[in-house]
C-alpha cells in the first residue's frame, strides 16, 4: 500500500492567480473512461464502504450521487446508511426520524430480515437501507456480541447476489461500525477534501485500514481516492490535489468534485444531482467516477 509522504507547508490560496496558474494540475485525459457495457444479469455484488474520518469531506454526497450513476449506468445499487446521522437517508427524502425499521433493527433484534427493512427511492435500479439516531446504541451494544465485526456482513449477506454495487456510508469516525464496513466490503472509496487539515487524517485512515487488512478481511482493496470541494480558482486546493497524487498515483480518481451551491439544493430536494441537475458540471463529475469505478 503506498503510504504518503510528509507534505511540506502549503503556500497561502489566491482568488487572483494569473490566468495561466488556472488549470488542472494533473492534466490527465478524463474521456478515456469508457461507456460501461450493458448488463444480462445482476449479481453478486461488489461492497464498496465509502469512508473517511473526518467530517464534511462529501461521504454522503459521494455514496448518494455515485449510487444514482451507476444506477443510471444500468447497475442495480444498494445504499447502506450506516451513520447516525441518517444524512444519507435525508439526502433521498426519507423522513430517518419517522421510520419503523432501520438498519439498526436488522443488526440488534431477531426476526428482522433485511428485506423488511430495504425501501425503493425515487432512482430506478436505486434502493436504501436507511437509519436514523437508534443506530448509535449499536456501536455500544455489539461490543459485546461474539463476532461484532461481521455484524453488517451477515445482515446485507442475504442481498448480495440481487444487487451489482452496495455502497455503505460510513460515519465520520473509525470506530466499531466503519469497521463492520470495512470487514465485509471488497473495497474502500475515500473522499479527500482538497484541503491540508483533510490530508493530515488520511495516514491515520491508512493505517486503519492496513489493521483491518491484517486481522479480519485481507482481502480489502483502496478502490481509489476522490477529490472533492475542489475549487480551481484557488492555488491551494490544486496544490493539494496534486499532493494528493504525487503520494497516491493511479489511486487518484480524475473525476474531481468542485465546490458548487448545486449540492446542498438536492438535499434539500431529496434526490441525487443526476436527476435535481441533470446537465450539470455535477452530475457529469460523478458520472464520469461511475465509469471510473466501473472501470476499475
Amino acid at each position: 500500500m503506498n503510504t504518503p509522504r510528509p507534505f511540506a507547508p502549503l503556500r497561502e490560496s489566491s482568488e487572483d492567480e494569473p490566468d495561466e496558474l488556472q488549470h488542472d494540475p494533473v492534466g490527465r485525459h478524463r474521456l478515456k473512461v469508457p461507456e460501461p457495457a450493458p448488463l444480462t444479469e445482476h449479481g453478486p455484488a461488489r461492497v464498496i464502504a465509502v469512508a473517511n474520518q473526518k467530517g464534511g469531506v462529501g461521504k454522503t454526497t459521494s455514496t448518494i450521487n455515485l449510487g444514482a450513476s451507476l444506477a443510471e449506468y444500468g447497475r442495480k445499487v444498494l445504499l447502506v446508511d450506516f451513520d447516525p446521522q441518517g444524512a444519507l437517508s435525508i439526502g433521498l427524502g426519507v423522513q430517518a426520524h419517522e421510520l419503523d425499521s432501520t438498519i439498526y433493527n436488522l443488526l440488534m433484534e431477531r426476526g428482522v430480515e433485511v428485506d423488511d427493512v430495504i425501501r425503493e427511492t425515487g432512482v430506478e435500479g436505486l434502493d436504501l437501507l436507511p437509519s436514523n439516531i437508534d443506530l448509535s446504541a449499536a456501536e455500544v451494544q455489539l461490543v459485546t456480541e461474539v463476532g461484532r465485526e461481521q455484524a453488517l456482513g451477515r445482515a446485507i449477506k442475504p442481498v448480495l447476489d440481487r444487487y451489482d454495487v452496495i455502497l455503505i456510508d460510513c460515519q465520520p469516525s473509525l470506530g466499531l461500525l466503519t469497521i463492520n464496513a470495512l470487514a465485509c466490503a471488497d473495497s474502500i472509496l475515500i473522499p479527500l477534501a482538497c484541503e491540508f487539515f483533510s490530508l493530515r487524517g488520511v495516514a491515520l485512515l491508512m493505517d486503519t485500514i492496513e489493521k483491518v487488512q491484517d486481522r479480519l478481511n485481507p482481502d480489502l482493496k483502496i478502490l481509489g481516492i476522490l477529490a472533492t470541494m475542489f475549487d480551481p480558482r484557488t492555488l491551494h486546493t490544486r496544490e493539494v490535489r496534486q499532493r494528493v497524487i504525487e503520494a497516491f498515483g493511479e489511486l487518484v480518481f480524475e473525476s474531481v468534485i468542485n465546490r458548487t451551491v448545486r449540492f446542498p439544493e438536492t438535499t434539500v430536494a431529496g434526490e441525487p444531482i443526476t436527476t435535481w441537475a441533470p446537465t450539470s458540471n455535477g452530475a457529469e463529475a460523478y458520472r464520469l467516477l461511475a465509469r471510473e469505478v466501473i472501470a476499475r
